[in-house]
């Protein structure tokens, strides 16, 4: 398992104007934790960030101990994998093959796959629900298939953390209990650090341990999700009005809009 220390780290396309504003937050190693907060909160630049896709401007991002900047990024893959909203991937390779691609980090130079490669790359398509897709091209799949083809290739890499941006992005509300309760799943077997960024509330609620709430850059609050998610809170951070209660069959707050 692996833990990541945030401290008092701030970050701007333009260095004069910070979407990530002073965050000092840990992760700790083994839970679900989900960033929520309005459009162009930071959520998205701050995921990037604890991959070091992006330097922090200011502040210091560590991992295990270590600051991340100091690591290979061979080494922060086998530690860390990364899904974003959508996948750049334009040539049609095959689903499998993209699987294969979160191998890389276990490989030499342009070592081919290893029959262990293609073995974990066929649990994590099973896992994911994509074998049937395996010899499709990634370019012709829907954008729900599209995701769940990122996730299996993250899984792949055997991380310890996972970071998703959206992961229900583009998926239908089945996919969407699907994949959340797979990470759900790997998350308490596996003990998978699970990070994610969601603008669904009550998936929120209902999956995760920890949820962080961002604002203009900052975080506004950390804590269970019910602590996070109350009423007054949510109004003044997204500026509407919302009921929270309880969920009838789950022990986590439920969000709803006035009727």
């Amino acid at each position: 398992m692996h833990a990541i220390n945030v401290d008092n780290v701030s970050f701007g396309y333009e260095p004069a104007v910070p979407v990530v504003r002073n965050v000092s937050l840990t992760v700790q190693a083994g839970e679900f934790l989900t960033f929520i907060g309005p459009n162009g909160s930071g959520k998205t630049t701050l995921l990037r960030l604890l991959d070091r896709i992006l330097l922090p401007q200011r502040g210091t991002i560590m991992l295990d101990g270590l600051p991340l900047t100091r690591l290979a990024r061979a080494a922060i893959a086998r530690r860390i994998a990364f899904v974003p909203q959508d996948s750049a991937i334009q040539f049609p390779f095959s689903v499998e093959d993209v699987v294969l691609m979160g191998r890389a980090p276990h490989t030499r130079g342009l070592a081919f796959e290893k029959p262990a490669d293609r073995e974990r790359a066929r649990v994590v398509m099973a896992l994911t629900d994509i074998t049937h897709l395996a010899d499709h091209a990634i370019t012709d799949l829907s954008g729900g298939e599209r995701q769940r083809v990122l996730i299996a290739r993250a899984l792949a890499q055997e991380p310890g953390i996972i970071l998703l941006d959206e992961p229900n992005a583009h998926l239908d509300i089945a996919h969407q209990i699907e994949v959340f309760t797979l990470l759900q799943r790997l998350n308490r077997d596996s003990h998978l650090t699970v990070v994610s960024v969601s603008h669904d509330l009550n998936l929120a609620a209902i999956f995760s341990e920890r949820i962080a709430m961002m604002a203009n850059g900052t975080l506004v609050a950390v804590g269970t999700p019910s602590e996070v998610l109350t009423e007054s809170r949510i109004n003044a951070v997204f500026k509407t009005s919302v009921l929270v209660d309880r969920h009838p069959l789950r022990n986590a707050p439920r969000i709803s809009l006035p009727g």
